[in-house]
């Protein structure tokens, strides 16, 4: 029984109600003192006497009993308080930490898992913590699961809370303390008292240094719990999230490399071009080799065409809206430094209808092959194979030099005599010869030394700081032509950032950032040899990446098929919408943020980069801050 099946039970409630012989079951028109009742009188037990007004005069007021204002005095602060009923510790190890609260009747339905919370100490610090989980518990020794409870709720509207504690677990996350610029957070080192009364974190720099989320840096987003935006009594009223990008506290996060996931419809090419039209920001600059300040050169790898959109404004992007970016600081805009690199290829036409970016046509030329052998190799060549299409190459340019293009290479296959000589002297048996012939003339014609101008010429144009230069590989019509250029312009790019002698300097002396949409096609594990040496290459990349100001941007809706090697080097993940189970481990983001991810609406995302702050959850801009869609 619970306190209420002692209260309000009337014949209103049928069979639920007490014995037929009860007082509540007879009719309230045959009762004693019934009409007093419904005159206004009350009725109120003292020693089973019933007490009335009106019809007695005086008498009746002389035995009433006294009434009192039973309001508490001035106002409750916070949510509730800290509970030690059930224990009260925190420990080094997060499974050995017992730390509640009680949460008053009245701030029940406002608490949400996830709600960031401050516990203060006597001495003034603070500590910071997040609910992480939420349970009524029972108040009094009693059973709400009997007959006549459950009828009596069944008829309800509202549910009585008062025989119920509502208990909030808390995770302690960090002690915050000082004020203002000088506020600092540490990890959690001390208990906090029994009743210390729990606040709604609403201090924008108390939450971003209970989060360690930097004042400044590339915007992501905006802080969010379950969904909705973190509010706080600042102006603007959200908690704007930014990535580390400055050399104060280590390399800026650029370099340390970035993996957008999420699935069809997720936001995730939105969410992209915001982040990267960040780093294009003209007030952003990084310092060189020797010196000096320059800008980011940023080169997009685009398979559906979306990418040099951002050459142009977002005609949704309205004035206030416009307004409410420059108050936080995000660069919005169509960036005017924008160039379209087509790859010229045989048989295809590239429209390019959807944006007004300048466009420079490019060939791969045949000389690339000299140092990125794979490319050429097509598929299937084993650990015997591929030395051999190295020993033909060689000679090859050795004959030809860096002008033999890929026609003229399948004519030198085609020699006998050459056949003969490799067999003879031992260098390359004449089955491997032909097995390395086979694959060669199993790439796509009409990829390499097309009627354009050679990408190695256009170093220039393809990284210039400050600019954008986007490659669109929709248009092409096979996938291998794709793989081909994709890998061609990239591998250049990598090639030339870690060497000692660099074929051009601009690139090597540029900061840049390389994003690679659909990164799982050129960049997934695979057990022949040419993938092994591309993967073997970008993981050498993303080692050496902050180091040599190179930074890769990974954008894919299929993340557990990218090379392990290379997916460990990413540093800052930023998780959208996925579906699929095996996707989201691979993503290796925590538990309690994991599990939101199926369950998230486009813009939602998670992000989770262990040198740059706590794993969060936040919400993306609404509108893109360039053109995007049609």
């Amino acid at each position: 029984m619970t306190l209420e099946d002692f209260t309000e039970f009337t014949d209103d409630e049928g069979d639920g109600g007490g014995d037929a012989g009860s007082p509540a079951d007879r009719d309230t028109d045959d009762a004693p003192g019934a009409e007093g009742a419904a005159s206004g009188g009350a009725a109120t037990g003292d020693g089973g006497r019933a007490v009335s007004s009106g019809a007695e005069g005086d008498e009746a007021d002389d035995d009433g009993f006294a009434a009192y204002d039973v309001e508490p005095a001035g106002e409750d602060a916070g949510l509730g308080v800290v509970s030690v009923s059930q224990g009260l510790r925190v420990a080094e190890e997060a499974e050995e930490t017992t730390l509640r609260a009680f949460v008053t009747t009245g701030n029940r339905e406002s608490v949400r898992l996830g709600k960031y919370l401050l516990v203060p100490y006597p001495d003034g610090e603070r500590l910071f913590c997040r609910i992480t989980g939420l349970e009524y518990a029972q108040e009094f020794r009693s059973d709400d699961a009997t007959e006549i409870h459950a009828r009596r709720q069944m008829r309800r509207d509202d549910f009585a809370e008062r025989d119920y504690k509502f208990m909030a677990e808390l995770e302690p996350m960090s002690v915050v303390y000082g004020e203002g610029d000088d506020m600092k957070r540490r990890m959690t080192d001390r208990v906090p008292k029994p009743g210390a009364v729990v606040e709604e974190a609403s201090d924008d720099a108390e939450i971003k240094t209970g989060l360690k989320i930097p004042e400044d840096g590339v915007f992501l987003g905006h802080l969010s719990v379950g969904g909705e935006k973190v509010r706080t009594a600042a102006e603007p009223p959200t908690v704007d999230y930014r990535v580390k990008d400055d050399y104060t506290d280590g390399d800026p996060l650029a370099f340390r490399h970035t993996l957008v996931a999420g699935g069809t419809g997720s936001g995730k090419t939105h969410a992209s071009k915001n982040v990267l039209r960040q780093y294009l920001d003209s007030d952003r600059t990084y310092p060189t080799g020797d010196g000096r300040e320059s800008r980011m050169a940023v080169v997009q790898f685009d398979p559906q065409d979306e990418y040099a959109q951002m050459h142009d404004d977002n005609p949704d992007l309205d004035a206030d809206f416009a307004r409410r970016l420059d108050r936080e600081g995000i660069a919005h805009g169509g960036h005017d430094d924008a160039v379209a690199l087509v790859p010229r290829v045989a048989n295809a036409t590239y429209p390019g209808e959807g944006h007004r970016a300048e466009r420079v046509e490019f060939t791969i030329p045949f000389s690339l092959a000299r140092d990125m052998p794979w490319l050429v190799a097509g598929s299937g060549l084993n650990d015997n194979q591929y030395p051999a299409l190295l020993t033909l190459l060689n000679r090859f340019f050795g004959d030809y030099g860096d002008s033999g293009t890929y026609s003229q290479f399948l004519s030198y296959l085609d020699d006998p005599a050459l056949k003969a000589e490799l067999d003879e002297s031992g260098r390359v048996h004449e089955a491997t010869f032909d097995a390395v012939k086979r694959r060669v003339r199993a790439v796509p014609g009409g990829v390499f030394d097309q009627d354009a101008k050679p990408i190695t010429e256009l170093d220039h144009t393809l990284v210039r700081p400050g600019g954008l230069s986007v490659v669109p590989t929709y248009h092409l019509p096979t996938s291998r032509q794709k793989e081909i250029v994709v890998l061609a312009v990239a591998g250049l790019l990598v090639d030339d950032k870690l060497s000692n002698d660099p074929d051009s300097d601009r690139i090597e002396e540029t900061p840049l950032l390389i994003g690679m949409d659909e990164a799982h096609n050129f960049l997934a594990d695979a057990d022949n040899v040419q993938a092994r040496k591309v993967v073997q290459k970008f993981t050498e990349a993303a080692k050496q990446g902050r180091k040599e100001r190179l930074g890769l941007f990974l954008i894919t809706q299929d993340p557990q098929d990218v090379a392990e090697s290379v997916f460990k080097q990413v540093n800052t993940k930023i998780v959208l919408n996925l579906g699929d189970e095996d996707a989201i481990n691979s993503v290796n983001i925590p538990s309690n943020l994991a599990g939101k991810v199926p369950y998230m609406e486009k813009g939602q995302m998670v992000v989770y980069s262990p040198d740059n702050s706590e794993p969060v959850e936040l919400i993306g801009l609404s509108k893109c801050v360039t053109r995007h869609g049609e």
